[in-house]
């Protein structure tokens, strides 16, 4: 512990490179499923893996919002700016990231910033726990197929822990581009992504 708060990486260049390389990795082939192996103990209710994107990826300069899935996300905020001196946003439409620890009511994405064609990348990235992940048979029962750029083909990724009907938001998602948010899906260990150039179908 430091000063009552969890402790984060505990080689933090070492850490924050290899959860970055698999971020990386994720958002460049979508539906590819990472574990990452560092060992925290991130306050509720942030699982690991999402703790651990966060940890990579926030700083000074990235404003955060954290939708608390109904539960006092305040220590897991304290916790995140402690460690990488990244800002509270004062509302979602003002964070670099947001991060929404229970999938299962992610917020409509439109109450996240979309970017411009002129300027795509002002668009937020959404860290979202969900509660299980793992890489699927495009033709699976209950698997999304998932095309486009990163994808040879078709891939299938099975995600349990979002709303039902989140594959036509993503869906619209794609079609929005260049503008568009970015996910990147969170369950104990495991990461996968979804740019907003991946078209899902489910």
């Amino acid at each position: 512990m430091t000063g009552g708060l969890a402790a984060g990486f505990h080689d933090p260049v070492h850490d924050a490179q290899g959860v970055f390389r698999d971020v990386l990795r994720a958002m460049s082939r979508p539906g590819e499923v990472r574990e990452t192996a560092v060992q925290i103990d991130p306050p509720a209710p942030l699982n690991i893996a999402g703790a651990a994107v966060c940890l990579a990826l926030l700083d000074f300069e990235t404003p955060l919002w954290i939708d608390g899935g109904g539960r006092d996300a305040d220590g897991a905020a304290s916790f995140l700016t402690f460690h990488t001196g990244a800002p509270r946003a004062t509302g979602p439409a003002q964070a670099d990231f947001v991060l929404v620890a229970d999938g299962r009511i992610l917020p409509a994405f439109d109450t996240f910033r979309q970017g411009t064609d002129e300027a795509p990348e002002g668009s937020a990235t959404l860290i979202v726990q969900v509660a299980d992940l793992a890489a699927a048979s495009p033709d699976a029962a209950g698997a999304w197929r998932l095309d486009g750029p990163g994808i040879d083909g078709t891939v299938g990724l099975h995600v349990s822990g979002l709303p039902d009907g989140i594959a036509d938001d993503l869906a619209r998602n794609a079609d929005r581009f260049p503008r568009g948010i970015d996910l990147i899906l969170c369950a104990g260990r495991r990461i996968a992504a979804l740019p907003r150039t991946t078209r899902v179908e489910g």
